[in-house]
């Protein structure tokens, strides 16, 4: 009996061994992928593709994709908003094909390579290349928005219920600390380009490319050290079931919808982060274009700001999940939203030209971004049912970038009717105010119970 109980403890000993190690490869994705989301998406991209827009632009402003009339000052924001309605299409059938074939860590490494690889050729965007910006875009960000949904489905099975809201806390810190190590460099790149012989848009150009370099490098690390599972449930088999892997991924798919709406709070939850989380991303993805364009703030002062927002983030995201522990992690999130909310509407009053009320504004944002972000990753993991994680998380990722398009829309579709920023930036009040409303319905414990999952001591 002694010899027995030894050999459990043991086993016990280098699984949890086995565990952390993941988990600490884990964490190294989001070192990986969080500088292309700060470097280009939040900084660089925005103001840079809107120049080159506006190069392009006719006599009334306007540029012309595939015929179609567009202000140049909108063309990024409806960019974004195209890609993430592709990734809508490409998520799905990735996250079908991983839980069925048991292979989620080769489809890890194609979406992050491909999003790695388009980024680094951006460094070829300059003159009146809006067209080849927006094509290098949408790639790059499908890559990104898929890659993510495939590596956030790894936490459930890499941390047990009580780690993931410290596991997922974690992670967010690690990416916005390695958002803000790149955004130092390329500060010191960008504000002494002259001095290494560079034109200003040379400078942006090799932050923009080298962002996809740390992408691709810094990858390799987590698809060493994770690891797939092909349980039962994970593989594909034949017969009925047999076919091409994209025929066996649909009709994944179409199970898993039908499986979901076996599971209406899991359902509501998502419905919730949709609507909160579009408002969200469209500030990390709109907030350059709004500084420089209508609060008229040099690069250089965004920089700053964004590196700002980087380092309180990733004190935020620790600090959120220490009052999770406390308060529970759906009051911790409300209170974030509540907080959003009077950020932005405070945003639109800003003075132009006026840097220390911008950087009030990123202190802001930072103290809530990443919490609000990781917190909703580890509560959400509580509401999959086992042997659907990938699935369930393509899903998720839905709600976290592929459905976020509705919020670049409207702020492009504002500025285009209005042309003010100010007026596109307060329109996305209404997504925080709306997402508050519905979190606050979600029964969390009876969701977590419906899902099959054991329930934590505080959620």
């Amino acid at each position: 009996m002694g010899v027995r109980s030894a050999q459990v403890g043991a086993g016990d000993v280098d699984e949890a061994a086995a565990r952390r190690r993941e988990q600490r490869g884990w964490y190294w994705y989001d070192w990986a992928n969080s500088v292309y989301s700060t470097s280009v998406l939040t900084v660089f991209l925005g103001p840079y593709l809107t120049s080159v827009a506006k190069a392009a632009a006719d006599a009334d402003g306007f540029v012309h994709p595939l015929g179609i009339p567009v202000r140049a000052g909108s063309f990024y924001a409806y960019t974004v908003s195209a890609s993430l309605l592709l990734s809508v299409l490409a998520m799905p059938l990735a996250g079908a094909l991983a839980d069925r074939t048991g292979r989620k860590k080769p489809l890890l490494g194609v979406c992050a390579y491909t999003g790695a690889a388009a980024t680094t050729g951006m460094f070829f965007l300059g003159g009146e290349r809006y067209l080849l910006g927006g094509a290098l875009l949408i790639l790059a960000n499908v890559g990104f928005v898929v890659s993510s949904m495939l590596y956030n489905s790894f936490l459930p099975q890499i941390a047990r219920p009580d780690e993931r809201d410290a596991v997922s806390s974690r992670g967010w810190a690690f990416g916005y600390a390695a958002g803000a190590l790149v955004l130092v460099a390329d500060l010191a790149l960008y504000g002494a380009h002259d001095s290494f012989g560079l034109s200003e848009g040379e400078a942006v150009r090799i932050c923009l490319a080298s962002a996809g370099l740390w992408w691709g490098v810094f990858s390799l690390i987590p698809l060493r050290r994770l690891r797939d599972r092909r349980t039962g449930a994970g593989i594909a088999t034949a017969g009925p079931a047999g076919g091409t892997p994209l025929g066996r991924g649909w009709r994944q798919l179409r199970e898993t919808l039908g499986d979901m709406r076996r599971h209406p709070l899991t359902l509501a939850f998502l419905l919730a982060y949709l609507v909160y989380n579009d408002g969200v991303q469209t500030v990390i993805t709109q907030a350059s274009v709004y500084g420089s364009e209508e609060l008229k703030l040099d690069q250089t002062t965004l920089i700053v700001a964004i590196l700002l927002v980087q380092v309180l983030a990733a004190a935020g995201a620790l600090l959120m999940g220490r009052l999770a522990r406390r308060y529970g992690t759906q009051r911790t999130v409300l209170g974030s939203l509540a907080a959003w909310t009077l950020t932005i509407a405070v945003g639109y009053f800003l003075p132009a030209r006026a840097p220390l009320w911008f950087f009030a504004l990123a202190v802001g944002i930072g103290l809530v971004l990443g919490g609000s972000q990781a917190l909703s990753r580890s509560l959400f993991s509580h509401l999959v049912p086992p042997g659907k994680e990938a699935e369930y998380f393509s899903a998720y990722e839905m709600s976290d970038r592929g459905v976020s398009w509705l919020g670049p829309l409207v702020f492009g579709v504002t500025y285009q009717l209005t042309g003010s920023y100010r007026d596109a930036i307060v329109s996305l009040v209404a997504f925080f105010v709306i997402g508050f409303v519905l979190l606050a319905r979600v029964p969390v414990r009876r969701a977590i119970m419906a899902a099959g999952n054991p329930i934590p001591d505080r959620i």
